[in-house]
């Protein structure tokens, strides 16, 4: 299969919505998931069976597209081939965190690096380091949600690390990122969360948001 062959057909008449949900920042075919995704799944699948050099080839031909379905393909293959993928090809794929930036890819990219350090745990500081300080804000809210799902093995330093360093950050989608990271944690250790709360002072939007399942515990 040649990546320059490939093209998704979308349904226009849904494109409009969809990019009016994304604050019509970028241009849609109008490709449901689903749809999406069977129209990618042949190129996944091919995708196993080739070099990674031409996997992140083809990532990085599909990011370059004006199509935001593209962009999700380029993280389905990310995904895809996330077992296969090495420090090096990590620290690759960080670029495209940072083009084209919205919520909807940056979380579907932390998806790709969290899973990549549940199979490589050792690599967690080293991928942590590809974020954390970052003078974009969307790379630092992947260094403050790359835990997002961890429980017993969730480094609470690194993560009050990432919460501290962006604690007085105005920027609505960090202080989302941190509410979102501390709920989460919640439910697997209420009384680590409620501490923290206590001992910083952050936002009334991250304390909102962090404190949504506490009360259950109390």
């Amino acid at each position: 299969m040649d990546i320059l062959t490939f093209q998704l057909i979308g349904d226009p008449a849904k494109a409009p919505h969809m990019a009016k949900y994304m604050k019509d920042q970028f241009p849609f075919l109008g490709l449901p998931t689903p749809m999406r995704k069977s129209q990618s799944k042949a190129l996944l699948k091919v995708s196993r069976e080739q070099n990674l050099a031409t996997v992140r080839r083809w990532i990085t031909d599909l990011y370059q597209r004006e199509a935001r379905e593209y962009q999700y393909v380029a993280i389905d293959l990310a995904l895809e081939n996330v077992k296969r993928w090495q420090f090096a090809d990590i620290q690759f794929l960080q670029q495209f965190v940072g083009q084209k930036s919205w919520w909807d890819t940056v979380d579907a990219w932390r998806k790709v690096f969290a899973l990549y350090v549940r199979i490589h745990p050792d690599q967690k500081p080293a991928v942590f380091a590809l974020f954390f300080d970052e003078p974009d804000f969307w790379l630092r809210r992947v260094g403050i949600n790359l835990q997002l799902l961890e429980k017993e093995t969730q480094d609470t330093a690194m993560l009050s690390r990432a919460i501290l360093a962006d604690q007085d950050t105005g920027e609505f989608f960090i202080q989302k990122a941190i509410g979102w990271s501390l709920r989460q944690y919640s439910k697997y250790d209420p009384t680590w969360v409620q501490q923290f709360l206590n001992a910083h002072k952050l936002s009334p939007l991250a304390v909102r948001e962090a404190s949504r399942y506490l009360s259950a515990h109390d």
